[in-house]
């Protein structure tokens, strides 16, 4: 079965085409006549749709129009999911949250996982022995606060990370920009690490899955063994769709 799953969000659009459960292509930045076009290449059978910047009926039309099989708009309140959503208000639930932790279940069955997914926002959601989704965090990415830290003061020159974000940051900085960038970078890593040491003190076997466009960012400030997996929502959502089509 050749599935395609379309994860619509905040700052970009992605695809990713499945053959069983094998990832044969991805891509992001996609606009709509893209997505239309790599729909007509690789014929999938069945497609998944989910977004979080607004409805996917839209989206669902074009795309039955042009696939044989089932169209999936997924909505994490109501979609059949291959784990139990314990989450208090699934209605207010991000598809990207709930597709991510379907995908890091699906890698590491079994095992207590903890995501982060480093995007427009920085989340943290809990799966517990692979089969229950708990919830997690929300907070700024880092080109939020650094759009923050302008927008919000008189003064505060808008900032872009250093290309080389790998490197070292450091720690004092010596004029506006160097310290606004230390701030911002290094505080975030700061606060990546420890809310990961607060839930490897409460789950001592605990997995850990990054994801999102600044997943090398935290990785390289990170320590431990860390699964990085860019296309984890992508995958999530391709094991939802299989789920809906077996059942």
């Amino acid at each position: 079965m050749r599935t395609l799953a379309l994860d619509i969000g905040n700052t970009a659009v992605k695809y990713g085409c499945f053959e069983r459960d094998e990832l044969l292509e991805w891509a992001s930045g996609q606009t709509s006549a893209q997505v239309r076009a790599a729909v007509l290449r690789l014929h999938p059978e069945h497609v998944v749709v989910a977004s979080v910047a607004g409805p996917t009926a839209v989206w669902a039309a074009e795309l039955r129009a042009l696939v044989p099989g089932r169209v999936l708009e997924f909505v994490p309140a109501t979609t059949p999911l291959p784990l139990t959503n314990a989450y208090a208000t699934p209605q207010t639930l991000g598809a990207d949250r709930l597709a991510a932790a379907v995908g890091a279940a699906w890698l590491l069955p079994g095992r207590d996982v903890v995501i982060v997914d480093a995007g427009t926002a920085i989340k943290f959601d809990v799966v517990e022995g692979g089969q229950v989704f708990r919830g997690g965090s929300i907070a700024p990415g880092l080109a939020m606060r650094f759009k923050a830290l302008h927008a919000f003061t008189g003064r505060l020159p808008l900032v872009a990370p250093l290309p080389e974000v790998a490197d070292e940051i450091p720690l004092t900085g010596t004029d506006t920009e160097s310290a606004i960038r230390s701030g911002v970078l290094n505080g975030a890593a700061a606060e990546v690490a420890g809310l990961l040491a607060a839930y490897t003190a409460r789950y001592p076997k605990l997995a850990v899955v990054l994801a999102g466009g600044d997943a090398p960012f935290f990785r390289a400030r990170l320590k431990g063994a860390i699964f990085v997996v860019p296309e984890l929502v992508l995958i999530g959502l391709h094991r939802i769709l299989v789920h809906h089509v077996a059942t």
